[in-house]
């Protein structure tokens, strides 16, 4: 099946159960089953969009988003979702990159769009859906639309250069979905808070997606806050959220949280990076669950990868488990691709149907990235123990090499938060005159210290070897994050360069 067959089904079994509901307005199946195809006949008809174009969604998590999301390839055509917290010239390169031929958007999020819709690029606000599409054409659209089509180009955040087009198809997005709704135990009456934004790939292809394929309902808002997960856990009676770790440490210190009714959620899921021991008891004792779920993955991955379960965070909270999820396989190999043995650093890797077909337009960035053998590299520097458990210990591009050593970055993060005080922190080189690079710690505190970098200092001297230990040390209000709650370590460098 495409991806769309997915809401036509789900119209026909269950027609009167909800399937999107936000803030203000709640939509069932045979309705967005409808606004689907209605909108698909209006983009062909009116728009000239056609099986292969490339439509941009600039839209926040909404009912338009979901709408254009499955009429664009209900079309045969590719959805492009940005980000919208992009400035002009990042939108207009990816419209550019990508071939767009047409821009949805709405008022909420429309202010970078502006001056190239001045300019002449196509675009549609779809601030008002029911006066848009009220009385057009409902019948579905004729069209074969494969499962090996080209359906969705997510781009990458561009956290080492320029974003890259990621190229998926309809059957790959369907063995990502499943893969989810296999490991989360998706129901029909399963009911999915999506806060973290649908233009990522976690939400979009993990939330958005796999929840479509079982028929459970998206609760969904524009943003994310602590007050609005907590409201709408207690008001819809959610059962899964997906959140970057700062999500829930944000959400835990939360002055309410004690008082809320959170008794209906089954699957507590943070991706993006782990949650180190500390940071995992303090969400676990905020929550008062222990239904915390970890999954690794990456974008080009679709996302899938590894999952660490609730009974697996006792003794290896801030692993990724230690095997891979279902339709993925895993392996760590050295630079030969050649298995290395526990306890010895090596480099992800990941196969399986959800992988991406390649980088858009970009034959030599696929080609360093997907092995001759179907495999995936991830660029993950990790570890696996005796148990066989995997511990991720960087970046490639984020080693720090001072002496001649390999510093990991993780390494110390993790161990900067088993200090109470640190709410959130990132390692990262700078450049030094003898050693090459030195170690900087920027830090988020919950509370204030009087000597932050002796006191954190002497904290790591029993956790951590002394060539390992900052030797600069830097508090901030916060740290820079994508949409998706990932820390930006080259906008940190560019900020105190």
């Amino acid at each position: 099946m495409n991806i769309p067959s997915y809401v036509a089904r789900n119209a026909r079994k269950y027609p009167q159960q909800e399937a999107v509901v936000e803030p203000n307005a709640r939509h069932t199946w045979a309705e967005l089953n409808q606004r689907v195809n209605q909108l698909a006949n209006y983009l062909h008809d009116e728009h000239g969009v056609d099986f292969g174009h490339r439509v941009a969604l600039l839209l926040p998590n909404n009912f338009a988003f979901i709408v254009s999301y499955f009429a664009v390839q209900r079309l045969g055509a590719v959805v492009v979702p940005v980000n919208v917290r992009l400035a002009t010239p990042e939108l207009e390169y990816i419209i550019e990159d990508s071939g767009s031929d047409l821009v949805i958007t709405c008022e909420l999020t429309d202010a970078a769009i502006k001056p190239l819709a001045d300019n002449g690029t196509n675009v549609i606000w779809m601030d008002n859906i029911d006066d848009l599409l009220s009385g057009l054409d409902s019948d579905e659209f004729e069209l074969n639309v494969d499962q090996d089509d080209a359906c969705a180009l997510l781009y990458t955040s561009g956290t080492t250069g320029k974003p890259k087009g990621v190229l998926f198809n309809h059957n790959a997005l369907s063995a990502v979905g499943t893969m989810f709704a296999v490991e989360m135990e998706y129901k029909p009456t399963s009911r999915i808070l999506s806060l973290m934004p649908f233009t990522h790939s976690a939400p979009l292809n993990l939330c958005l997606v796999g929840g479509t394929m079982v028929g459970a309902t998206h609760v969904v808002a524009p943003t994310f806050t602590p007050d609005l997960l907590l409201d709408l856990v207690e008001k819809e009676r959610t059962t899964h959220f997906f959140g970057a770790p700062v999500a829930y440490l944000l959400t835990a210190q939360h002055s309410d949280i004690g008082n809320r009714d959170l008794s209906s959620m089954t699957h507590w899921i943070y991706g993006g990076g782990p949650l180190a021991s500390e940071h995992t008891n303090l969400a676990r004792k905020a929550f008062r669950s222990d239904k915390f779920y970890c999954v690794y993955g990456l974008t080009e991955a679709g996302p899938t990868g590894c999952v660490l379960l609730p009974e697996e965070h006792g003794a290896k909270a801030g692993s990724i488990g230690k095997r891979a999820a279902y339709n993925t396989e895993v392996r760590l190999v050295d630079d030969n691709n050649e298995p290395v043995p526990a306890g010895e650093p090596g480099e992800l890797q990941l196969t399986g149907e959800g992988i991406m077909l390649g980088y858009w337009q970009n034959p030599d960035a696929t080609d360093d990235t997907l092995t001759g053998d179907g495999w995936l590299k991830t660029g993950d520097i990790a570890i696996q123990d005796e148990d066989g458990y995997y511990w991720v210990k960087d970046r490639q591009k984020d080693i720090i090499i001072s002496g001649g050593v390999n510093i990991y970055p993780r390494e110390i993060e993790d161990a900067l938060a088993e200090h109470p005080a640190v709410l959130e922190s990132a390692v990262i080189g700078v450049d030094h005159p003898e050693w090459g690079e030195t170690v900087r710690a920027c830090v988020v505190l919950n509370r204030e210290l009087s000597d932050p970098e002796a006191t954190l200092k002497e904290h790591l001297k029993p956790l951590l070897a002394d060539y390992k230990i900052p030797r600069q040390f830097m508090v901030m209000d916060e740290l820079p994050h994508n949409a998706n709650g990932k820390v930006l370590k080259h906008e940190l460098r560019e900020l105190l360069d």
